[in-house]
């Protein structure tokens, strides 16, 4: 596990690197945190990191973006309007999922038990005005 402490959202930059190194290979990230604690935002500053120059922005609606990187497609899934598991099944999950390309999930317990047994759990707190604390927990069953 890794915990970042940061003051500023022009920090983000930063975290989004370390995230990457924490992760080294693995692909799949899910976002937890309460609403309005910056998952969008952080993943906006990840897909940066990763070479994304489309507008990154929240899925909420059509559920998945997929944007084009210089490391390959990146799925961003904002699953928080998810009614059941079948709108996932409708999509195409699987495809995402098990596609070996990045894959960035918002509110991942409304899919539980479609998520693979192995991935990178970032858990966004606010603390204060503009503080939040990153951890970051690799998953492995």
């Amino acid at each position: 596990m890794k915990s970042i402490t940061i003051n500023s959202l022009a920090e983000l930059p930063h975290v989004a690197e370390e995230l990457l190194k924490f992760a080294n290979d693995q692909k799949f990230f899910i976002f937890e945190g309460d609403m309005a604690a910056g998952k969008t935002t952080f993943i906006k500053s990840l897909c940066e990191a990763l070479g994304v120059e489309d507008v990154v922005s929240s899925p909420t609606f059509s559920i998945v973006n997929e944007y084009d990187s210089a490391k390959g497609a990146v799925y961003h899934f904002d699953f928080y309007r998810l009614k059941n598991l079948q709108e996932a099944y409708d999509i195409g999950y699987e495809e995402y999922f098990y596609s070996g390309n990045y894959c960035l999930i918002e509110w991942p317990s409304k899919v539980a038990e479609l998520l693979p047994e192995e991935y990178v759990k970032v858990e966004i707190s606010v603390n204060g005005n503009e503080q939040r604390i990153f951890q970051f927990t690799k998953i492995e069953v």
